[in-house]
């Protein structure tokens, strides 16, 4: 027994004393403008962390700060891991649904790895500053935020720990037959030097079409048109395992995640990527449900990568006309703002300065939801040296940016390799973490950037407020009681498209403590023009209380000194006012 007590003894002791060192340690640190001082929860935002790790960051920050995050699970993955959902709010000014609320989601493409980053990093960001920051603590007071900071958990798992390139894989980890030989997964990924990357394979050959650069042997450059080279390109690294003369050719997917949403919709024939039907992934059917089921969601992100835009919809032409000019011009507003918060990002609408997308999640969220949404593609070179460059893909900038900037980290060098089909190879390149996922030294400063734009976005969302109540004394022992409902920020409690499908129910302006004798919708006070609500009066139905911009209302009251006048909007949130 005293043994035992001595072991809790020394145990406590060692605990005490660690807490005291890492205080005295925090007394060493000096606050940095706009960043954590003294965090709960430290992260170090210079590395990536599979599925489990950021699960186990969302938990420890929602275990240091229960009255601003809880995390729930929302659904389950194909291979049965948890969908995990951080809400953050500050829980003690009211519950998260009574609040306009922002969605932000990453890496529903698994190998665009940095979106499950950046969305923790918002969730971290606002958790940390609230002590400290009178922004935040506002904005918690006002706002919820749904943060998933991965989707496609099985796949991101599968990007890290099994061999890959860097555009592999982009669906989940349900497997078909890719090359329509009536196999499934018969010819995967061949790591034959055993790095845990998928490179590139080339071959010495009297008619090649290729040297190595002699300032650079990393680097292959192609020769001119009437001259021979030493090397030819084989392709990526691996083995034709079914013999139908293609490498890696049937291995995970192909599926995308990103065209299985229910607005817009085309099969497979039309839109590559499609699978059965709307939904089909459960991955996706999970945010489905529980947007569905949070009609206080007003604004959403979602983070890809690469290339550095901020894009909005609509993803195919045909769907141009479901965005209106008023919506238009909120997402600009907020989009060019967010241009001058992330240098190097350029704001895009998809089907007109990318390609056609049909049953993306971007639609969805605005088509079927009415919830103002945008896209951001993570990373663009622009961030190596502040100068903008030909694009993604330059290989010139990135053996640049391996020699100066992260020395020679990036690339595997070039090594021989007996090949059972094509005999003497050399197997090199960049690595499959380099080009379109951020390098460490480049991963919190954008991580910072895209959320400050994310956050602006989710001021903008609805905030309502009940002013300017006046009364006029009608005479006979009634009086006329006007109020003003003023939505100080951007964005409508409906979206146009949302007013035009009725998508969710009308925001409700009541009075309590009142006889009402009749209640109107004022569309003019000037000209005296009113729109009466015969049925319920008190209870008064407005269509929409535009951004920036105001609606009154008017009750006749036959009694009442002591009475209350309240808000609900499903977007909008609450608000209320009383004598």
């Amino acid at each position: 027994m005293k043994t035992k007590n001595l072991i809790v003894a020394l145990a406590l002791g060692a605990s005490s004393l660690f807490a005291m060192n890492a205080t005295a340690q925090q007394e060493n640190y000096f606050r940095a403008i706009g960043t954590p001082h003294k965090p709960k929860v430290e992260i170090a935002w210079n590395r990536y962390y599979s599925a489990e790790g950021l699960w186990d960051w969302m938990k420890k920050i929602a275990a240091a700060h229960p009255d601003l995050a809880k995390v729930e699970s929302i659904g389950k993955s194909v291979e049965g891991r948890e969908i995990l959902t951080l809400t953050i709010t500050d829980f003690s000014a009211g519950k998260d649904t009574d609040k306009p609320a922002m969605w932000i989601d990453g890496n529903i493409h698994s190998n665009e790895i940095q979106g499950g980053e950046f969305s923790l990093y918002v969730a971290w960001y606002l958790t940390e500053m609230h002590a400290d920051n009178e922004f935040v603590k506002q904005l918690l007071k006002d706002k919820t935020f749904y943060i998933t900071p991965t989707i496609n958990p099985d796949a991101r798992n599968n990007f890290f720990k099994e061999p890959n390139t860097a555009n592999t894989p982009r669906s989940g980890m349900l497997v078909l037959d890719n090359d329509g030989d009536g196999q499934v997964g018969e010819d995967m990924m061949d790591d034959l030097d055993g790095d845990g990357n998928i490179t590139m394979m080339i071959r010495q050959s009297p008619t090649g079409r290729y040297i190595k650069d002699p300032l650079d042997p990393r680097k292959l450059i192609a020769v001119g048109p009437n001259q021979v080279g030493a090397y030819e390109m084989l392709g990526q690294e691996g083995l034709d395992n079914d013999g139908d003369g293609e490498v890696n050719d049937d291995g995970v997917g192909y599926y995308d995640p990103n065209r299985d949403w229910g607005w817009n919709w085309q099969p497979d024939y039309i839109q590559r990527g499609a699978l059965k039907y709307p939904f089909t992934l459960p991955e996706n059917r999970s945010v489905m449900e529980f947007v569905m089921k949070h009609p206080n969601i007003a604004g959403a992100q979602s983070f890809h990568n690469s290339g550095g835009m901020i894009l909005r919809g609509p993803g195919a032409e045909e769907d141009l006309n479901t965005y209106n000019q008023n919506d238009i011009r909120i997402y600009d507003a907020i989009a060019k703002k967010g241009e001058e918060m992330i240098p190097g990002y350029r704001y895009l609408t998809v089907y007109k300065d990318l390609y056609s997308v049909f049953g993306g999640e971007l639609d969805w969220f605005y088509g079927n939801r009415g919830v103002f949404t945008y896209s951001n593609e993570l990373m663009v070179s622009y961030l190596y040296f502040h100068q903008q460059s030909s694009g993604r893909g330059n290989q010139d900038e990135q053996f640049k940016v391996d020699e100066l900037l992260t020395f020679g980290d990036a690339f595997v060098n070039w090594k021989e390799f007996k090949h059972p089909q094509f005999g003497t190879v050399e197997i090199g390149g960049f690595k499959k973490t380099f080009g379109r996922a951020h390098p460490g030294f480049l991963l919190e400063q954008d991580a910072h950037r895209n959320a400050a734009f994310s956050i602006y976005h989710a001021y903008h969302t609805p905030k309502l407020s009940v002013m300017d109540v006046k009364e006029e004394d009608l005479g006979g022992g009634l009086k006329a009681i006007t109020a003003t409902i003023f939505n100080e920020r951007l964005m409508p409690t409906h979206a146009s498209q949302d007013l035009k499908y009725k998508i969710e129910r009308p925001d409700y302006v009541t009075i309590s403590g009142a006889k009402v004798v009749a209640g109107f919708v004022v569309e003019d006070a000037d000209m005296k023009k009113f729109v009466e609500q015969k049925f319920s009066p008190e209870k008064i139905a407005v269509e929409n209380i535009p951004g920036m911009s105001a609606v009154k209302v008017k009750w006749i009251v036959s009694s009442g000194s002591g009475y209350s006048i309240t808000v609900d909007s499903a977007k909008g949130g609450k608000a209320s006012w009383k004598k």
